[in-house]
């Protein structure tokens, strides 16, 4: 059973998707790889489905801190954690493809200039933690 996502829900969901791209970017910072990582994540974010799909797709883009690195980590993880949340009571067949579309997302933004970092990992991880368990 899927409940329609509010603005406010969808939001979320994006916060969660696109902070998570941006976190992992700003891990090992590069002025061409950021074209390459933005590709990458497009390509993700596009192999979505569902409820999912219509959240990333369609909307404002969301407003993230632009001025530390902590400072955006404490508005995405908990939006990736909300985010779970809400799709568990409205579409709870589609919390697995909200996961992988984000891990997705990071690891091809990890991955699109020079492999995966220390650093990305590291953020990979706590993107995961923020996911919760995978169904």
């Amino acid at each position: 059973m899927t409940q329609r996502l509010t603005d406010e829900e969808k939001l979320t969901l994006k916060t969660g998707a696109f902070g998570a791209v941006f976190m992992v970017s700003n891990a090992d910072p590069g002025v061409l790889a950021v074209f390459r990582e933005s590709f990458a994540a497009s390509g993700a974010m596009a192999d979505a489905s569902g409820v999912v799909k219509e959240a990333l797709t369609g909307g404002p883009l969301p407003k993230l801190p632009r001025d530390s690195a902590l400072e955006v980590e404490s508005v995405v993880l908990p939006a990736l954690t909300r985010a779970i949340g809400i799709l568990t009571e409205k579409a709870p067949q589609d919390v697995p493809v909200y996961r992988a579309v984000v891990l997705a997302a990071a690891d091809r933004t990890a991955r699109a200039h020079n492999g995966v970092s220390p650093a990305e990992a590291e953020v990979i991880e706590r993107i995961k933690g923020a996911l919760g368990g995978t169904d």
